[in-house]
């Protein structure tokens, strides 16, 4: 289903449809330009603007760099509404919606290492995709291993899920910007692309007991969200999520995947590029003005 009017959830009663953002950054190290941009851009077409914490990775997840978000965000002169949601404290939710998956057939444990699935790979598939939303595409080398070890990850069975919900050309997602080939407007779902170009990906991993494509879909439809602006890397996680809301019954966003924000060079910004950290860019006495223009707003 596509959600057009968030439903009242965490309290908050909706008087009328309104377009719901969220900015959702990861505490693991300080926001770049490219932060500055989904967020800005997210905050000026909101009705309602929300901040998400994205904090289930705990061992790479640091209180300081939250209060660094925070203060750039207000330097930035963004406002959201209170309470700032933080993954780390509903890990439970997503436990849940794994569990759900699971008691429907739809999973299967896999004990395997990132070693252990590049070795698998060594020899792949002439014209077949090595890399999906998550890196190396799963071999299925665990599928029908039958294991049952509480310390394994969970993964999504993929071609099982497809069978559960019988035709997935029928499901869509709406991209308001556009994907990493320009893709614009209704996006319908492949199977073949679902099991061949995504694969069983993880859907709980055996140290945090979740994975970022759970919580993001139980989050959003938790939090009324009815357009998500992110970048166009995430593109290609968006039909594994538009899965996920189908098999857990969750309601479907707008999307607006944006353009990525680039270095000298032409390479995308990233967390471990502090020149282009806007804490690092205020030091040197950059002003909100120098920001904007910086990113093209």
């Amino acid at each position: 289903m596509v959600n057009t009017c968030p439903p009242a959830t965490l309290g908050q009663r909706f008087m009328s449809c309104k377009r719901v953002e969220r900015f959702a950054p990861s505490p693991t190290g300080p926001l770049h330009l490219g932060h500055a941009y989904s967020a800005l851009i997210a905050a000026r077409t909101a009705d309602r603007f929300l901040l998400r914490m994205e904090d289930i990775d705990t061992a790479r997840c640091r209180p300081e760099w939250e209060a660094q978000i925070f203060d750039d965000l207000h330097w930035l002169g963004l406002h959201w509404e209170e309470p700032v949601l933080r993954q780390s404290q509903r890990l439970a939710l997503y436990q849940d919606a794994v569990a759900q998956l699971t008691a429907a057939g739809l999973t299967y444990r896999c004990t395997c290492t990132r070693a252990d699935i590049k070795a698998a790979l060594s020899a792949p598939q002439e014209g077949a995709p090595m890399h999906g939303p998550d890196g190396l595409i799963y071999p299925g080398t665990c599928r029908n291993a039958g294991h049952v070890a509480q310390d394994a990850a969970i993964r999504l069975n993929m071609r099982t899920a497809i069978a559960y919900l019988g035709d997935v050309s029928g499901l869509h997602f709406t991209e308001l910007d556009a994907g990493d080939n320009g893709e614009q407007g209704q996006q319908a779902l492949s199977a073949e692309h679902l099991q061949n170009g995504i694969g069983d990906v993880v859907l709980a991993r055996r140290d945090i007991g979740t994975s970022y494509h759970v919580a993001v879909v139980v989050d959003d439809a938790a939090q009324g969200i009815t357009h998500v602006t992110r970048g166009r890397d995430l593109f290609p996680a968006t039909p594994l999520h538009r899965l996920l809301q189908a098999l857990l019954d969750l309601p479907t966003p707008a999307y607006r995947h944006h353009r990525l924000i680039r270095d000298e060079a032409g390479k995308r910004l990233a967390k471990r590029d502090d020149a282009r950290a806007v804490s690092t860019l205020r030091a040197e006495g950059w002003t909100q003005g120098d920001v904007l223009r910086a990113i093209g707003l």
